[in-house]
């Protein structure tokens, strides 16, 4: 028995570790983050990768989101005849849950996985090392930018994911199964309230954060060799995404 238990011991050994390090990492971050220079040209460079470069799959992913959301939507409300409200309960999935969950997936699955491969070969080819030879802090000059980055794009492209969304939802709903588009948005501006508006958007900011903390994180502590940055890339990934979905389910406890 001592064998297993041991085991078991050395593994949340390690995950405390882990743990302890990538909150440091963060603290970390946020400590740079607050030191001039900013170096703006290189969180305008993230913005661009990480906001601009994530709207097409932004919009299609909220697109067809809105439409099954308002054909389920609408033949479940239909069951009680209250079809009417398809606009609400679109919106409403929208913006208080689907809109900044789905963004932070999306730009995890594109920017997150490239920022965690970038910053991994930087590692195992040794330019972070080279990096510090220069005089230059590797954290404010890789990690700051990105996280700044996230802080901007991902409320951005939460509202796109809404507003698109929503439209998604309209054309199935009006335009396809005959729903009246005066019922559609007047029930829809009746029961969103500003409330629900900032809860998503406090969660977009939250996840931005999650998922440049995390990807740029396990890039920077990547293994060597191509397998290393593979395996960095994969945990990234996993991780943010895992960690956005249950930090939404804490947030929504707390806010709504």
């Amino acid at each position: 028995m001592a064998n297993p238990l041991e085991a078991i011991g050395h593994a949340a050994l390690a995950q405390l570790q882990s743990m302890g390090r990538m909150t440091v990492f963060l603290g970390s971050a946020c400590f740079w983050a607050f030191l001039p220079p900013l170096k703006p040209r290189r969180i305008v460079r993230q913005i661009h990768f990480i906001g601009v470069k994530s709207v097409s799959v932004i919009l299609l992913t909220a697109l067809f989101t809105g439409m099954v959301l308002g054909l389920q939507g609408y033949y479940t409300l239909r069951k009680f005849g209250s079809e009417g409200l398809l606009g609400t309960a679109v919106a409403l999935s929208l913006i208080r849950e689907l809109g900044p969950v789905m963004a932070a997936l999306m730009v995890t699955a594109r920017a997150g996985s490239a920022t965690a491969a970038e910053i991994g070969i930087m590692r195992i080819t040794e330019q972070i090392d080279a990096l510090r030879a220069m005089a230059v802090n590797p954290m404010k000059y890789l990690v700051v930018p990105r996280v700044i980055a996230g802080l901007v794009a991902l409320p951005l492209l939460t509202a796109i994911f809404d507003v698109v969304g929503i439209y998604g939802g309209y054309l199935v709903g009006v335009k396809l199964l005959g729903l009246s588009s005066g019922i559609y948005f007047s029930e829809m501006r009746n029961a969103v309230e500003m409330a629900d508006i900032n809860g998503g958007f406090l969660k977009s900011l939250s996840f931005g954060v999650i998922v440049t903390w995390v990807c740029t994180y396990k890039g920077y502590y990547t293994g060597y060799g191509a397998e290393g940055v593979g395996k960095a890339t994969t945990e990234a990934v996993v991780l943010s995404s895992v960690l956005v979905l249950v930090w939404d389910y804490f947030m929504t406890w707390f806010l709504f």
